[in-house]
C-alpha cells in the first residue's frame, strides 16, 4: 500500500497506540484532540504520559487541537474518542470535510439513548458522498501491549469488504494482523458489550472468586452477548471470532482493561461514583451497560448478567444477592438460546 495520510482523532491510550502502528507501517499520522496540554506534550515531548509513563512515540506523528487542520487532505480518518462524544465530534468533522475520505473507528460502546452502534451515528452525521462505507476496527487488543509492538490479531468489518480490506492493508504489519468481514453489527456489539461481562468478571475477582467463577461468566456472558447481537441482525459465527470471544477473553481477564479494574474495585466494596472519578479514562463499560440493558428490554432479549450489573450499577443492588439470584434462576439445558 503507499503511504497514506490518516488522521486520528482522539489521542487516548488505544487512539496512541494505532497512531504508532501506522507511523511504522510508512504513514503520514496526524492526532487530533482538544486538550492542549496533552496534545503540546505530543509535540514536544513525543510522549503521552496520561496513559504511558515511559513510552516515546514516534516524532513523525504530528498532534493538533485544530480539527481543520488536522484533517485537511487526509485520505482516511480514525475515530478513537468516546462513544458518548461520538456524534458531536461526527458533527464537526462533517461541517469541514471537503473531500471524500475513508472513514474508520476503533471505539467500542453504544450511545445513550438511541442505543445506536458507532458506525450508525456516523452515517447519520457525515454525508455520504463524504465518506465511504464505515470501517470498524475493533478486537482482543490491550493498547499498553500494542505500543511496545507486542503482537495483536484484530478484525476489520465493513457493509464494503474492499473498505474493510483498505483497513487490513493498512494497519497490518509483522505484529498486528487484521482479518476483514462484512459483519459490522456483530463486530461492534461484541465489542461493545463485552465491556459489560469484563466488568462483571472484575467484580467476581474482586469479592475473592476464584477462575471457575471467571470461566462462567465469560462463557455465560458470551452467550448473551451473542443473543442479543443476533437480534440485531448480527451472524453468529461472529461471536466465535477474535473481536467476539477474543475481545471478551482479554478483556474479561486483564489488569490493563479498565472495565476489568472497575468492576474489580466494585467487587472490593468501592462506591461507582469513586472508580469513576479515579480512573481516570472513560469506563465504557457502565455506560453500555445501560444501553444494553435498555435494548434488551425493547428487543425482549434475556440477558440476565447484564441485567445483574445494571441493578448493582444503577439500582444499589448489592453484588453477593445479585449472584445468588443468577445462581437461583430455574435450570435451563444449555442449548437453549437462553440463560
Amino acid at each position: 500500500m503507499n503511504p497514506q495520510k490518516i488522521a486520528v482523532l482522539g489521542p487516548g491510550s488505544w487512539g496512541t497506540a494505532l497512531s504508532q502502528v501506522l507511523n511504522d507501517n510508512g504513514h503520514q499520522v496526524r492526532i487530533w484532540g482538544n486538550n492542549v496540554k496533552q496534545i503540546e506534550e505530543i509535540n514536544t515531548y513525543h510522549t503521552n504520559t496520561s496513559y504511558f509513563k515511559d513510552i516515546v512515540i514516534s516524532d513523525k506523528i504530528t498532534a493538533y487541537t485544530d480539527l481543520a487542520q488536522a484533517i485537511d487532505d487526509v485520505d482516511a480518518l480514525l475515530f478513537v474518542v468516546p462513544t458518548k462524544v461520538t456524534r458531536l465530534v461526527a458533527k464537526q468533522v462533517a461541517e469541514i470535510l471537503d473531500h471524500k475520505v475513508i472513514i474508520m473507528h476503533a471505539s467500542k460502546g453504544l450511545e445513550q439513548i438511541t442505543h445506536e452502534r458507532i458506525s450508525t451515528i456516523l452515517e447519520e452525521e457525515i454525508p455520504s458522498e463524504l465518506r465511504s462505507e464505515i470501517v470498524v476496527v475493533s478486537g482482543p487488543s490491550h493498547a499498553e501491549e500494542t505500543i511496545v509492538r507486542d503482537i495483536t490479531l484484530i478484525s476489520s468489518a465493513s457493509k464494503n469488504m474492499e473498505d474493510a480490506r483498505y483497513a487490513q492493508k493498512l494497519f497490518s504489519n509483522d505484529y498486528m494482523r487484521l482479518y476483514a468481514n462484512t459483519d459490522v453489527i456483530g463486530v461492534e456489539t461484541a465489542g461493545a458489550l463485552k465491556n459489560i461481562i469484563a466488568v462483571g468478571a472484575g467484580a467476581l475477582h474482586g469479592l475473592g472468586y476464584g477462575d471457575n467463577a471467571k470461566a462462567a461468566i465469560i462463557t455465560r456472558g458470551l452467550a448473551e452477548i451473542t443473543r442479543l447481537g443476533v437480534a440485531m441482525g448480527a451472524e453468529p459465527m461472529t461471536y466465535s471470532g477474535l473481536s467476539g470471544v477474543g475481545d471478551l477473553i482479554v478483556t474479561g481477564t486483564s489488569i490493563h482493561s479498565r472495565n476489568w479494574r472497575a468492576g474489580n474495585q466494585i467487587g472490593q466494596g468501592q462506591k461507582l461514583e469513586d472508580v469513576e472519578r479515579n480512573m481516570g479514562m472513560v469506563i465504557e463499560g457502565v455506560s453500555t451497560t445501560k444501553a444494553a440493558w435498555e435494548l434488551a428490554q425493547d428487543l425482549k432479549i434475556e440477558m440476565p448478567i447484564t441485567e445483574t450489573i445494571y441493578k448493582v450499577l444503577y439500582q444499589g443492588l448489592d453484588i453477593k444477592e445479585g449472584i445468588l439470584e443468577i445462581m437461583r434462576r430455574e435450570s435451563r439445558d444449555e442449548n437453549e438460546f437462553s440463560n
